[in-house]
Order: C-alpha cells, then sequence, then structure tokens
C-alpha cells in the first residue's frame, strides 16, 4: 500500500487594509500568493478580501480617517483597535503579517508585534510618503518592519537613501486591472472623485457639486459620474439627489474602469486615484481641501507635489489645486482650461504614458518583483 501524500501546508497570513483602495491592493496580493500555495487569510479588510475568504475583526472603515480634524475625535477607539489588532496577530501567530497602508495606524500595531513577538514577520505594504514630509520616518520604520512593499518606483530608493527598511518595487494591481487608452473623447462625462474617507466626503463634495454646476454647460460634458465604494453608494445617492446637475453615482471596480476609459476628463481628490486615473490615461485636475493641521505640515515640510502623477515624474504634468478655503472657481477654471486644450489634455496623456511604462518595469536600479515571492519569503513551512 502506498504511503498517503500529505496535503501541502497552508501558509497562515494576516492581513490588515484600512481603505478600499489597500483592500484591493491586499486581495491581489491573496490572489497571487493561492498561485503558489494554499493560503489561509485572517486580519481586516473589505469587500476585497471578504472575496478572497477573510472574516474581518472589525469593520474596515473605522480605520479611514486623515487629517487631525477626522483623527483626534476618533483616537481613543483607533488606539484601543490597534490593541486589538496587534493581540489578534500575537494571539494567532501567523507565518506573515502583512501590514497594507493605513500608514500610523499600522505603525503601531507593527511596534507593539515587535515588542510582544519579534520572531513573528510583519511586512509593510503600500510605503509611507517620506518622500514627501517628515523623511526621519523612514528610520523609524526600520526596527518594526522586516520590509517595505512600495507601489511606487522611486520610493525603494528613497528609502535607501533616508535608512528606511529594505524595500521592494512590487508595482500596483491598477496597471494590469486598467487598459491605457492614448486618445480621449471629444465628448463625455466628468468624472467627480471626492474620497472615501468621511474627512474628505464632508470637505469636498460641496466643492465638486459647484464646480459640476460650473461645468454643465460646457460643451464638451455631457453628464458626471461618481464612482464610489459599495457601503457609500446610497449615502452618496441622498447627498447628490438636490445638486442642480444630475450625477450618477456607480460601484464595482468594472463600472469604474469603463466610466475611466469613456470619460472626457476628472476632477479627483489628491490620493491613490491619480495614479489609476494616470494608469488609464484620463487627463485630470487634482484637488485637496485640507484641515488646519494638513496645511501646516504641507507648509512645514514643503511639500513639492501632492498627487501621485507629479511625484513620479518629478514634474508638473497635472494641475494640482491645493485649497485652505474652498475656492469653486478656482478648480472650475482648471479643468475648463484642460477641456478647452486638446494640447494640454495631450501633453497629460504622454506623461501617463511614461508613468504606465515606469509602474509595469520599475527602474534599472529596482525593478519590479512579485509581491507574492517577497512575502513568501519570509514564510517557513
Amino acid at each position: 500500500m502506498a504511503d498517503a501524500v500529505a496535503p501541502p501546508k497552508a501558509l497562515r497570513l494576516f492581513v490588515l487594509a484600512g481603505e478600499p483602495s489597500g483592500d484591493r491592493i491586499a486581495a491581489d496580493l491573496v490572489r497571487r500568493l493561492r498561485q503558489r500555495v494554499p493560503v489561509v487569510v485572517t486580519g481586516v479588510g473589505g469587500d476585497a478580501l471578504a472575496s478572497e475568504g477573510q472574516v474581518s475583526l472589525f469593520d474596515m472603515n473605522e480605520l479611514s480617517v486623515m487629517g487631525w480634524a477626522d483623527v483626534l475625535p476618533r483616537l481613543p477607539k483607533l488606539l484601543w483597535r490597534a490593541r486589538q489588532v496587534a493581540r489578534a496577530i500575537v494571539k494567532s501567530r501567523p507565518d506573515v503579517a502583512v501590514l497594507v497602508d493605513a500608514q500610523v495606524f499600522s505603525a503601531i500595531v507593527a511596534k507593539q508585534v515587535h515588542k510582544a513577538a519579534p520572531d513573528i514577520p510583519v511586512v509593510l505594504c503600500v510605503a509611507p510618503a517620506v518622500w514627501a514630509w517628515k523623511p526621519e520616518r523612514a528610520q523609524e520604520l526600520k526596527p518594526h518592519f522586516r520590509e517595505v512593499m512600495a507601489v511606487l518606483p522611486f520610493e525603494p530608493a528613497f528609502m535607501r537613501e533616508a535608512g528606511g527598511p529594505k524595500t521592494s518595487y512590487i508595482g500596483h494591481p491598477a496597471a494590469t486591472a486598467l487598459q491605457f487608452r492614448e486618445q480621449r473623447p471629444s465628448q463625455g462625462q466628468i468624472l467627480l472623485l471626492p474620497g472615501s474617507r468621511d474627512g474628505e466626503l464632508r470637505r469636498h463634495l460641496p466643492l465638486m457639486r459647484e464646480v459640476a454646476s460650473a461645468l454643465s454647460g460646457h460643451s464638451a460634458v455631457n453628464g458626471f459620474v461618481l464612482p464610489t465604494p459599495r457601503r457609500l453608494v446610497k449615502t452618496l445617492e441622498q447627498r447628490v439627489a438636490d445638486w442642480p446637475v444630475k450625477v450618477d453615482v456607480i460601484t464595482g471596480e468594472d463600472r469604474k474602469a469603463a466610466a475611466m476609459n469613456a470619460a472626457v476628463a476628472a476632477v479627483a481628490v489628491t490620493g491613490t486615484v491619480t495614479l489609476e486615473l494616470a494608469l488609464a490615461g484620463v487627463p485630470m485636475v487634482t484637488t485637496y481641501l485640507a484641515d488646519k493641521g494638513q496645511a501646516k505640515r504641507w507648509f512645514k515640510y514643503q511639500v513639492k507635489y501632492a498627487s501621485l502623477p507629479n511625484a513620479i515624474l518629478d514634474r508638473p504634468l497635472v494641475p494640482e489645486i491645493l485649497q485652505i478655503e474652498p475656492d469653486p472657481a478656482a478648480l472650475s477654471g482648471a479643468i475648463r482650461e484642460l477641456l478647452d486644450s486638446p494640447a494640454k489634455a495631450e501633453a497629460q496623456v504622454q506623461g501617463f504614458a511614461e508613468i504606465r511604462c515606469l509602474m509595469e518595469n520599475g527602474t534599472l536600479e529596482d525593478p519590479k518583483v512579485d509581491p507574492a515571492e517577497r512575502v513568501l519569503n519570509y514564510w517557513r513551512p
């Protein structure tokens, strides 16, 4: 009688994702890992990780805050959640823990895990923007993370120069999910992308309303579409119901990709979505209405670029309308200028093609690597 063959051992993976973009990156990582080994995934996440079998410890959206005005009222609960996550990692002893974005929260968790169980490999996915402000944070990460998996091609070199942890460039799943279009339609919808955090929506939805109203009569604009996570659809449908223009609120990655392909242009809050727009070849204007704490940091660190397309190319490809007080006229004027100038739109598209090449390949010094291989490097089955 032949000896029974033992089933392959499963990788026990703990994943924390704090917002929709991180949730998608984490789910892509799990799928890549499953192409190589069986995976059991636990932790905190949203719809994308749930589709990969994760049962979240709590609602991921509790972590979706930005700016001191949003963080301070929730600080006691956020600290309690950080202790909960750290205890869950230490108790379950996963083979690898991957913390995706949610930078301050992830750093607190990693520090607590390292203190209680330093043998558990903890990897950070999505590097903090140390290139924008507080570069000394790079060194603070080194004791607590075995590695950083960066989604921007210039970040490994910056981390080395700043004395941070080992950093690898893994690319971004949007480069695979989104098709690059080289020409924009002469007429189409405007994409409105006000963010997904509560504070972002509170500050930016009134701004977007004024912009949409100002552009509604433009000959190149035949409507407005607002992609959003599933949890926000009903809320946003109610909030745009009384706008002077009709706005289609949509959800789902497929519908968002289709809207990007058909859009004439986009107005987007600075963040991951600006990278997605660039990878799809959609001309845009970016904006951010900062609270006082964020504005103070901008001035203190003299941030060169707030949007990812500009940071990646290190040049002002995309207009950045950064505000402390809302100025819808400045924002709508910048979009109107983009709509009225095919040459400016084409210059953006050419720059986006450069970004896509960098995102797909990495740099000569730091070529793109597979995130699954980096995680498996820390597994000892």
